[in-house]
Formats: structure tokens, C-alpha cells, sequence
């Protein structure tokens, strides 16, 4: 039976609402556009686990952050990944095998894990508990062994190209997400 590997961020879930960001540059006392150049700026390093919450939270904002700004911005970063996208969770739900792959840190995988509507995902795969992170072709690997799958077994859907092209190097069957429309095949393939 075929694995359907999901993507979390803007696959899963919706993108990150702009009220949501403004809150956290709000919260941190930036401006949008220097708190975003931030954010993005040492986000993979943060989702490959090798910077704590506070020292990519101190990177990004260009000072140190103390513990209940910390907790804030934690907080409201959890928040803004937390909305699920209806018509790929429809899909999903209608799967017999699905698991998840997404580059996030530890703190957003924790609170992303206790959401309701990703009850149906068993396997949960998480950059910054492997200290991986995609496009690397050894986090493929490491999911094909923790799923105990071959890579004709799996078909893995991301938002990012590099991703899916990444993965289908390896013989996993890719599917470059756009939009819930282009999960229409999946349960075709599934079986």
C-alpha cells in the first residue's frame, strides 16, 4: 500500500495570515519589513534544529530577547501556522496511509502536534527532531526508513518544487501543490 507524504506549511495548513505576522512584529517592536527580512533570514537553520527558540528569535530581531517576549513570539508564530487548509485536510482525511514531513522547529512541531484536525496523521516527521531539512535528500531517506517504505511507495506532495524535485530524485513520485486541486489523483493512487 502507497504512503501519501504531506508537507505541512501551505500544503496542510494555510499560509501565514499577514494580521498574524503583524502581530509578531508588533509584538518584537519591528517593522513589518525588517521583522519578515529576519524571520526568513536564519528560519532553516531554526527548522534544522540547530538554533534554540531564543537564538533565532534574538537573530531575527538583531538583539537579545528575554523570556516572556520569547513566549510571545513562540506563541503567535505556533498561531500563525495553526490554520488548516479545508480542501487539502478533505483529501487527506479520505486517505488510508498518510504521514507528515515538514521543515519546523521543535517548538512549532509541538504546538502544530496537539492541533485536532491532524488526528489522522500517524507518522509525524519534523526537520528539527532529524536535524535535517528539505531539499536534503538524507531527510527522504530517513522518512522512507521510518516509514519502512521503498520510494515507489510514496508519493509526496510540497508547495516547493526544490522539495518534490528533490524527493522524486530519489524515486519517491512527487506532486508540486499548488492548490487543493492538484491532490484530485491522489486517491487513485493510493492503494
Amino acid at each position: 500500500m502507497t504512503w501519501v507524504l504531506f508537507d505541512y506549511g501551505n500544503v496542510l495548513s494555510l499560509p501565514q495570515p499577514q494580521a498574524d505576522v503583524a502581530a509578531m512584529a508588533s509584538a518584537a517592536g519591528a517593522d513589518l519589513e525588517s521583522f519578515e527580512r529576519g524571520y526568513w533570514a536564519h528560519r532553516l537553520d531554526f527548522d534544522r534544529g540547530t538554533l534554540t527558540p531564543r537564538a533565532f528569535w534574538s537573530l531575527a530581531l538583531g538583539r537579545d530577547v528575554g523570556d516572556e517576549e520569547l513566549a510571545t513570539l513562540v506563541g503567535l508564530d505556533v498561531a500563525s501556522w495553526s490554520y488548516p487548509n479545508p480542501g487539502t485536510v478533505a483529501v487527506m482525511e479520505r486517505l488510508p496511509r498518510v504521514a507528515l514531513l515538514s521543515n519546523a522547529p521543535a517548538c512549532v512541531a509541538e504546538g502544530i502536534d496537539g492541533l485536532p484536525w491532524l488526528a489522522g496523521i500517524g507518522p509525524r516527521f519534523y526537520s528539527a527532531r532529524m536535524g535535517l531539512v528539505k531539499p536534503d535528500p538524507e531527510i527522504y531517506l530517513a522518512v522512507l526508513d521510518g516509514l519502512d517504505a521503498r520510494p515507489h511507495e510514496v508519493t509526496f506532495v510540497d508547495d516547493r518544487l526544490e522539495n518534490v524535485e528533490a524527493a522524486a530524485r530519489l524515486g519517491i513520485t512527487g506532486v508540486h501543490f499548488r492548490g487543493p486541486g492538484d491532490l484530485a489523483a491522489l486517491p487513485r493512487q493510493v492503494g
